[in-house]
């Protein structure tokens, strides 16, 4: 009853009809822009990882505020003790909520920029499930225990979209260097609350039990499709570079040795030629 008329809450078929358009145009985008050139979407680029990224900042200030004035309990908080501060995390968590819905531009500026390597089954099944696991819990538990996940993925997304609003500016993309760590933070992010969800279980609250085993199965996909992503972008590339580096040493003791004996040679020969 809190969120009781609040906009896209009403019923679920705004999100499922939005979720559905998604996933239509993951399908067909990519197919219509074939043939054609790629967007460079540089300068809206810029304007929309810094929007995404001030609306984390701020999302991650309000959460982490509402949390202490309502004395939340790490370990289990029910969704009807923390007063006023409840009323304060549902409203930051209906932003979280609709940001999900923005956040399917991401996919979008893939298809227009041609970067369909980017489009994998992780990055839709993460962006596809997220504003449709989002509509149940502010319905139904749109506070209380849910605050955490939320909170250090809002954090987490500071520094994300941070990342990609800078990386569209060419000029400072040689001084990016914490990709690779934003990857490894959102794992730590996915183990604390698989740790935090399983203090609800072990110590009971009012909280439902069934959403903390749907939290913690859907933490457990999410950490087996970032560890197989993370293998494959980072630790197969740094293979693959020490590879390469190898052969270039060969190679280029190869190509001494070759110089050498044809100097070698040269000599050789021209010293048969004075003789």
């Amino acid at each position: 009853p809190r969120v009781k008329g609040w906009l896209l809450l009403e019923n679920y078929t705004p999100t499922f009809i939005f979720s559905a358009l998604y996933l239509l145009i993951v399908w067909l985008g990519p197919k219509y822009m074939r043939n054609k050139q790629p967007f460079s979407c540089r300068g809206i680029l810029v304007v929309y990882n810094l929007g995404l990224t001030l609306l984390s900042l701020y999302m991650f200030y309000e959460l982490v505020t509402g949390v202490l004035e309502g004395g939340y309990n790490f370990f289990c908080q029910d969704t009807h003790s923390g007063g006023e501060a409840d009323m304060k995390i549902i409203r930051v968590l209906w932003w979280y909520y609709f940001s999900k819905l923005i956040e399917f531009m991401d996919t979008f500026f893939f298809i227009l920029r041609k970067n369909n390597h980017q489009i994998t089954v992780l990055h839709v099944y993460h962006h596809a499930t997220m504003l449709n696991i989002w509509w149940f819990v502010m319905n139904w538990v749109p506070c209380g225990h849910s605050y955490f996940g939320a909170t250090l993925n809002s954090f987490i997304h500071v520094l994300m979209y941070s990342y990609y609003g800078l990386s569209a500016v060419p000029a400072m993309r040689p001084y990016l260097w914490w990709k690779k760590y934003i990857t490894q933070g959102q794992l730590i992010q996915f183990v604390l609350t698989i740790f935090q969800t399983s203090c609800g279980v072990v110590w009971p609250c009012a909280f439902p039990q069934g959403w903390l085993y749907f939290q913690i199965s859907y933490m457990i996909s999410l950490i087996i499709l970032f560890t197989n992503f993370y293998i494959q972008t980072y630790n197969k590339k740094a293979s693959s570079r020490r590879k390469e580096y190898q052969n270039g040493s060969t190679a280029t003791a190869n190509g001494y040795t070759n110089s050498f004996s044809s100097l070698e040679n040269n000599v050789k020969q021209r010293k048969q030629r004075k003789d």
